[in-house]
């Protein structure tokens, strides 16, 4: 039985398995997104994400600790100046893992590990759709909300100032409107 055994050994020491770990953390802080097997990224999501956590806090105390898991000072830097302030209002999940398929050689199960405040491709794509969506939505709704709204406001204003004066207002206004289309058509006679 395997019970409390919930790290993944990947077939390696420790100490393999810790500076494997580290060097596919530098290259993902650094590149942004890399491609490996399913099994790694899933063990490389929970040592990084709190190494990303840290980051938010910029301190000579957090960047000594992300140090000392990452091993490379230039993905530090690159944590602490660019990803970190991108990423500064998530409060966590800061990695996808996508599924691609099969490797030829092994057939072993690819997947690619990518920050998901960083793939412009898919930010691009759901500003788009939100724009598309309210866009018909605000005009939809707005036609139907308009009309109703209107007409029950302006016919209880009326009688209850006073009953007379709006009938005798509602015929003036009516003798223009029929003027105004018989002068339109005199100019266009001409």
């Amino acid at each position: 039985m395997r019970h409390n055994k919930a790290i993944n050994h990947l077939g390696r020491k420790s100490s393999h398995r810790k500076a494997m770990l580290a060097n596919m953390a530098a290259s993902l802080i650094m590149h942004k997104r890399i491609t490996t097997t399913v099994a790694k990224a899933k063990a490389l999501k929970p040592y990084v994400e709190p190494l990303i956590t840290k980051s938010k806090d910029d301190s000579t105390h957090s960047r000594r600790i992300v140090f000392s898991y990452l091993k490379d000072k230039y993905a530090t830097a690159e944590l602490f100046r660019t990803i970190a302030p991108k990423i500064a209002d998530r409060p966590g999940g800061y990695l996808r893992i996508l599924h691609l398929g099969f490797r030829p050689g092994d057939a072993a199960d690819m997947a690619l590990v990518e920050f998901v405040d960083f793939n412009e491709a898919a930010l691009a794509s759901t500003a788009k759709k939100e724009t598309k969506k309210g866009t018909r939505r605000g005009r939809s709704t707005a036609k139907k909300t308009e009309k109703p709204t209107a007409a029950p406001v302006e016919a209880p204003a009326a009688p209850a100032e006073t009953t007379p004066a709006a009938p005798a207002e509602e015929a003036p206004a009516a003798a223009p409107a029929e003027e105004a289309p018989a002068a339109g058509e005199t100019p266009a006679a001409e």
